[in-house]
């Protein structure tokens, strides 16, 4: 097994006032050569926007695009027609492939909205884009890992085009889970939502993360009450 630790106080950071950003790998004016990316993870970004305020019309392509938002409610229209609001307990994503545009927008004109972005490469370039969200039920994820994204439309949660997994998990405290790495060759990625827990001897706290290679299995211990986000990702692609 082996680990890269990135702490919450080692991410990137940029205060816009109507956006504070904080970036997991290299991101915009952040530049990190020793934090490009993750495997197939480009981007994980923890965003604040702040009430009335978000993302002009702006586009992407060839890059597959997960939402979770974290509280509030996000305002979503893009290219290809869809409008929807997004909160807190669903999931929302976007294949950009041959090109789409959209905006995002923070819903609430009085709360803010805080999320995570999270951009991983493609493993099909140029297919058509489309367009998901899904309503997950955040009981189904109290002390075990609730599937929210894979490869296939057939199996729980939203899908792309990656042979890649999400999932998140609520641990009481003293509570221990192992996560069974879903490809051989794949390596996890996790982030600390909120929380203490323990991975491979190393103690996480609030928004610190850890990506683990060369593992079939993970072992977490929850220190106290946590929330773990965990992205399981081909390395080569």
């Amino acid at each position: 097994m082996k680990t890269v630790v990135h702490t919450a106080q080692s991410r990137g950071h940029a205060n816009h006032g109507w956006l504070n950003a904080h970036h997991s790998f290299s991101f915009a004016s952040w530049y990190n050569p020793e934090r490009i990316n993750f495997g197939a993870l480009r981007v994980l970004n923890d965003d604040v926007i702040a009430a009335g305020a978000g993302f002009p019309t702006h586009p992407h392509d060839n890059m597959e695009i997960i939402t979770i938002p974290l509280s509030g409610v996000l305002e979503h229209k893009d290219s290809m027609g869809n409008i929807a609001q997004i909160k807190a307990g669903e999931v929302q994503v976007m294949s950009a492939g041959t090109g789409v545009t959209h905006s995002e927008y923070n819903g609430s004109s009085t709360e803010e909205l805080k999320l995570f972005q999270i951009w991983l490469f493609p493993n099909k370039k140029n297919v058509s884009p489309r367009y998901d969200d899904l309503e997950l039920k955040v009981a189904d994820r109290k002390n075990k890992f609730q599937q929210i994204l894979s490869p296939s439309p057939d199996d729980d949660g939203v899908w792309i085009h990656q042979d890649a997994w999400m999932h998140m998990i609520q641990m009481d405290a003293s509570l221990q889970r192992d996560y069974t790495v879903k490809k051989p060759n794949n390596g996890v990625y996790i982030m600390v939502i909120h929380g203490k827990v323990g991975i491979n001897d190393v103690t996480l706290s609030t928004r610190d993360a850890i990506g683990v290679t060369d593992a079939s299995s993970i072992s977490i211990s929850a220190i106290e009450q946590s929330e773990l986000l965990l992205i399981d990702v081909p390395m080569n692609f």
